[in-house]
């Protein structure tokens, strides 16, 4: 199972559930289990976050793989400028 952090106010939004241990393979599909699992977190989730996949950030990162016991963290996203 990937270990999965949500900062900021996602854990906030996520009944103060800042660690989750999900079986997921995609960010796709940890996306869709986290808004089921919480509503409130579902119109963040759809604006786009910043993920971080074992230490690497993707922007763009619906279709990035999700190793079995991979680290995942779950950012607003950043900003440039």
């Amino acid at each position: 199972m990937a270990r999965v952090v949500l900062t900021g106010n996602l854990a906030k939004l996520a009944d103060g559930e800042a660690e989750l241990d999900l079986d997921v393979s995609s960010v796709r599909q940890l996306l869709r289990v986290l808004g089921d699992r919480h509503p409130r977190l579902k119109p963040h989730l759809e604006k786009g976050l910043a993920v971080a996949i074992n230490g690497t950030i993707y922007q763009e990162a619906w279709l990035e793989a999700i190793p079995p016991d991979g680290e995942v963290f779950l950012m607003p996203q950043i900003g440039g400028g």
